[in-house]
């Protein structure tokens, strides 16, 4: 949706960020292709306009969790390469191998479920065998590796496959230097290795977002990044010293000014009392919009309204929230109100969020829902 400047909840996303942040991807890693992650409606921030900006912008893969999410990208004219891959076992492969996606299988049965598949509709599988290196969540594991090797190869020799790469997934990609990291790229070498003993001539790939920006020699021949695309730092850097650029800002306009004396509660229960005469702001986003009742817990939630960090006072609610703005804060109805977005001028960020909650940015991203919540683009696609 775009706004007309009136909107009562809106998360702006600039494809400008978008797009700076594939440019010191790509650079990071150099030979390696990219693939721009834009699963989960893109975390939160639209998967069709970021998958355009990140293309592009010299990303020249997509990936993504669900068939269904694949879909909707063709369903938008977006033809690049693109990789689906978490499935359960009646998902519409026929639909997926029709739209040209590539498929992640993990088991011989997904095998035979998506050759099946490819048999009926005459349109070989384009597959990328995941292995189990060590995250022990989806992947085969390396006893069931061969199996599904020999299964995957006799398919492509009979035309019904192409296993295009070997993959896998890291668990601590956020500590460069954790010795998984090493054990699990020699995991899934040997893996790899094993398919091409085969006869089979896949690619390999591993890095996530931190493993792209941090560990050159995992990233082999694609890389998969994620959150950094979206300017979220996956190392956790304040954003002052990140050299990617928030893409979301979440902002809200005042719906209610007032005076009020001291010593009266404020929101549900009371938890924050004026200690003084003060006037109140009345901010229109809750916890169904995708600002965490839990958020304000300890009271150091701040928002930025007239340029000025403000604290964010009492319980949050499903449709609202109270800030504080001091006894003489010229403060209007109508007024901006920023929850989090590029912290320029100190201004509040998704990262304080997660910091405050516990969590990761993340969540924080793809937490911003509803439709409520308009989604205004801005910047190159």
């Amino acid at each position: 949706m775009t706004s007309s400047g009136t909107a009562r909840v809106e998360a702006v996303i600039d494809l400008d960020a978008v797009r700076h942040n594939i440019g010191v991807l790509a650079t990071a890693a150099a030979d390696a292709q990219v693939m721009a992650v834009v699963k989960a409606d893109g975390y939160g921030h639209g998967a069709v306009p970021v998958a355009r900006a990140a293309l592009s912008a010299g990303a020249s893969w997509l990936g993504v969790c669900t068939i269904e999410e694949a879909l909707e990208l063709r369903a938008a004219g977006i033809t690049a390469p693109l990789l689906s891959w978490l499935h359960v076992p009646d998902d519409d492969f026929a639909a997926a191998l029709t739209a040209d996606v590539d498929l992640s299988v993990a088991s011989r049965e997904h095998l035979a479920a998506v050759l099946a598949a490819a048999r009926s509709t005459g349109r070989p599988a384009r597959l990328h065998l995941k292995i189990d290196t060590g995250l022990s969540r989806n992947g085969a594991p390396a006893a069931a590796w061969a199996d599904l090797l020999d299964d995957a190869a006799k398919a492509a020799a009979d035309g019904s496959c192409e296993v295009v790469a070997v993959w896998s997934h890291l668990a601590h990609a956020d500590a460069p230097h954790h010795p998984t990291l090493d054990r699990q790229a020699a995991r899934l070498t040997t893996a790899w290795q094993a398919a091409r003993d085969r006869g089979l001539s896949p690619l390999r790939h591993l890095a996530n977002s931190a493993a792209t920006l941090t560990r050159p020699d995992l990233h082999f021949d694609i890389v998969r990044p994620g959150i950094a695309v979206y300017g979220l730092d996956p190392l956790d850097r304040p954003v002052d010293e990140s050299p990617l650029r928030p893409a979301m800002t979440l902002r809200a306009r005042v719906a209610l000014v007032k005076r009020v004396p001291a010593g009266e509660g404020v929101s549900y229960g009371h938890e924050w009392t004026t200690p003084a005469e003060t006037t109140l702001a009345l901010v229109p986003a809750g916890y169904a919009d995708g600002v965490p009742r839990r958020l304000n817990r300890n009271g150091r939630m701040r928002v930025s309204i007239g340029g000025r960090s403000r604290p964010v006072v009492g319980r949050v609610c499903m449709d609202q929230f109270v800030v504080d703005c001091g006894p003489d804060a010229d403060v209007r109805t109508g007024d901006g109100a920023v929850l989090f977005g590029p912290g320029d001028g100190g201004g509040p960020t998704a990262q304080e969020w997660a910091d405050e909650l516990d969590t990761i940015h993340y969540e924080i991203a793809t937490g911003v829902h509803g439709s409520r919540v308009t989604r205004t683009v801005v910047g190159q696609a």
